[in-house]
């Protein structure tokens, strides 16, 4: 057993983009903070499947080019293999829980 506080791990951009929590060994999951008109470059795993859990605020999604809104207290999965693309598009930040799994390291593909 662990604890991890998310106060102690940085965002990739500083104060927004992915922070992972924890990487394996079973699951990846972490937080992403979009702001409006950030993105996230689209990218698919061959390996791992890929929830999105939305905190705060809205984002769109691209999956294999099909474009679905996510809201507050909404999940979106993402399969294996499908690609996913992720902005706001809005006029808020975005908080999404992100869980990845079965972890796998080096398992991005653009």
């Amino acid at each position: 057993m662990f604890t991890v506080k998310e106060t102690e791990k940085e965002y990739r951009f500083g104060d927004s983009g992915p922070k992972y929590l924890m990487r394996g060994p079973r699951i990846g999951c972490g937080v992403v903070v979009l702001k409006p008109g950030q993105d996230f470059k689209g990218h698919y795993h061959k390996v791992m499947e890929e929830n999105f859990f939305l905190l705060e605020g809205k984002l769109d999604f691209y999956i294999d080019d099909q474009k679905v809104t996510v809201g507050e207290g909404e999940l979106i999965h993402v399969e294996p293999s499908e690609s996913h693309y992720l902005i706001n598009n809005y006029d808020q930040p975005a908080k999404a829980v992100f869980i990845l799994g079965p972890y796998t390291d080096n398992d991005k593909f653009e």
